[in-house]
């Protein structure tokens, strides 16, 4: 789609319909607990920006790296990203410092995304 209309474009109409079917299940679901919006930390009210980012890069790196080598390296910075949340327990997570068998766990996930993108 990206390659289509474009990489901005392309984010938006996944993002309004992404918020139309979220509404939707929203209202099947009751509501959840919607009305506690306002309880949230600032941080957690701006990270839609972060799903921008990740739609926009991969409407950028698809096209020139093929979809699996794309995703890999998504998942590869997802993990990398949460070990460190894990480990200063950043963000209200639980502080799990990062180990030896992480640091194995870390190095086994990269060996396996080098395979895939080379």
């Amino acid at each position: 789609m990206g390659e289509r209309v474009g990489g901005a474009a392309s984010s938006l109409i996944v993002h309004v319909s992404g918020a139309l079917l979220s509404a939707l299940l929203l209202i099947v679901r009751g509501g959840e607990h919607i009305a506690r919006w306002r309880e949230l930390p600032w941080y957690m009210l701006g990270s839609g920006i972060f799903g921008l980012i990740l739609y926009i890069s991969l409407s950028q790196t698809v096209p020139r790296l093929g979809a699996t080598a794309a995703v890999v390296c998504v998942i590869v910075g997802q993990l990398l990203t949460g070990a460190v949340l894990d480990h200063f327990g950043l963000l209200g997570v639980a502080q799990r410092p990062i180990d030896l068998w992480r640091i194995i766990g870390i190095l086994v996930i990269f060996g396996g995304a080098y395979l895939l993108v080379r």
